[in-house]
């Protein structure tokens, strides 16, 4: 049996094989795949001679299939079909999808908004699972390797090469510290905050913040008596003790009434804390993660208020 070659085979003779097998008639088949009669009976020459047969014989009446052709023809719409299924857009049920995405994430992203997008992704996707993973050095190199496939960060935050993201809340500082606090009816100002004990939130144990480089251009440095990794035990730590603490809003308030927090307007010009999500470039028209993208969007609006 003769080999094909097939990196010299041009593929846009296989619809016009198709055609020719299942019309008979090379004018018909030529008005089906859109030639001209005498560019499918150029075609037809063509096959004849790839497959060395001669596919069509004329008898009366009109062309009848040789023994190769009728063999070739339902193989040849199966070829077809998965041909076509290379460049189709494969269909995207997410119903149907079994899957474990990961985000990397602080605890308050994660109070804030897992339970509204778990919900959410249960409700449409039930065999798709979801890691709030710790943010870490090498983040980046696991978005390539696909072992991460999100992070949450605010919009100041520095993207590496390679990522993309989005906006998907609005948030703003706010000024936290326990009900009855003796500065808690001051109007703060900048110099106010080398007066009081502070708690802070430190992701990866850097020791200075952008709230501390703000105070620096003022000539304000301030204390930290504590720092943890956690928001959530920095709202316990200041609702218990006389220290403050400056995050977010949307989780001081969530927490106000259960751990006795009031809170306050820090005295900086620019309160914002708009968060974004950050992915990879490279995978970025992933249905799956397309899918979840909005899922998020819309739990953000819920969590934050948006």
């Amino acid at each position: 049996m003769r080999e094909v070659n097939l990196a010299g085979l041009d593929l846009n003779l296989l619809p016009a094989l198709e055609a020719l097998l299942r019309r008979r008639n090379v004018t018909r088949a030529a008005e089906d795949v859109g030639l001209s009669q005498p560019a499918m009976s150029r075609a037809l020459a063509r096959l004849r001679a790839c497959l060395n047969d001669p596919l069509l014989v004329r008898v009366p009446g009109g062309l009848a299939p040789t023994p190769r052709a009728l063999a070739l023809a339902p193989r040849l719409a199966v070829a077809l079909d998965g041909l076509g299924g290379v460049f189709r857009e494969p269909s995207f049920v997410p119903a149907l999808m079994r899957r474990t995405f990961r985000l990397a994430a602080t605890d308050a992203q994660s109070i804030l908004l897992a339970p509204p997008l778990l919900r959410r992704v249960r409700a449409l996707a039930p065999d798709v699972d979801l890691r709030f993973e710790n943010f870490s050095d090498d983040l980046r190199a696991r978005m390539d390797a696909g072992s991460l496939d999100f992070a949450f960060a605010i919009v100041s935050t520095p993207l590496p090469p390679g990522a993309v993201s989005e906006p998907i809340a609005s948030d703003s500082l706010a000024l936290v510290m326990r009900r009855g606090h003796p500065a808690a009816a001051r109007r703060w100002t900048m110099a106010d905050y080398a007066d009081v004990d502070h708690v802070t939130v430190t992701i990866r144990g850097d020791d200075e913040s952008e709230i501390d480089a703000r105070l620096a251009k003022a000539g304000v440095t301030r204390r930290m008596v504590l720092r943890t990794p956690h928001f959530l035990a920095a709202l316990a730590c200041v609702g218990a003790t006389d220290g403050v603490t400056t995050l977010s809003a949307a989780l001081a308030r969530r927490f106000a009434d259960t751990l006795g927090l009031c809170l306050a307007q820090p005295p900086f010009e620019d309160v914002s804390l708009d968060m974004t999500l950050v992915g990879a470039a490279p995978r970025a028209n992933d249905p799956g993660l397309v899918w979840l993208r909005a899922r998020i969007r819309e739990a953000a609006a819920e969590a934050y208020g948006g």
